[in-house]
């Protein structure tokens, strides 16, 4: 599976945690991170993961364009929400995406958790067929 990690700056401690905590999990999965956050989880983890730009700069936008292309699985999107962000469109927008096309997304810890046991017990497997019918619908 085909999995973002994205975090505001309040929550990017409680991202790391969380990929340490599952690295056994994530670890089986291709994953996808705008830019600070994927760093500071790759340099507390064992995690490959390809970053794209920092939030504010595109990276949201960036794993939107994946969602639209139905070429990502899920997204653990630690949010916070209690400080403005000058790109709220943005994440409004990935939010929205997610939406329309079935993407699973956590926005806290304690549905993350819920989607990473999903992943262990291998209950999001029609993921897969969703990406082959599209495949053969283009």
């Amino acid at each position: 599976m085909k999995i973002a990690l994205i975090a505001h700056d309040k929550k990017k401690d409680d991202i790391v945690r969380f990929s340490l905590a599952y690295e056994p999990v994530l670890i089986k999965h291709e994953l996808y991170a705008t830019g600070t956050t994927g760093a500071k989880i790759m340099e507390a983890t064992k995690l490959a993961i390809h970053r794209f730009q920092s939030g504010p700069f595109g990276g949201d936008q960036q794993i939107g364009a994946m969602i639209a292309a139905n070429d990502l699985d899920g997204v653990i999107f630690f949010r916070d929400p209690l400080t403005a962000q000058p790109h709220e469109p943005d994440i409004s927008a990935l939010m929205r995406l997610s939406d329309v096309y079935q993407i699973p997304l956590a926005t806290n810890m304690a549905t993350a958790e819920l989607l990473m046991h999903a992943l262990e017990r291998k209950e999001l497997e029609w993921r897969n067929l969703v990406r082959e019918k599209r495949k053969t619908n283009i």
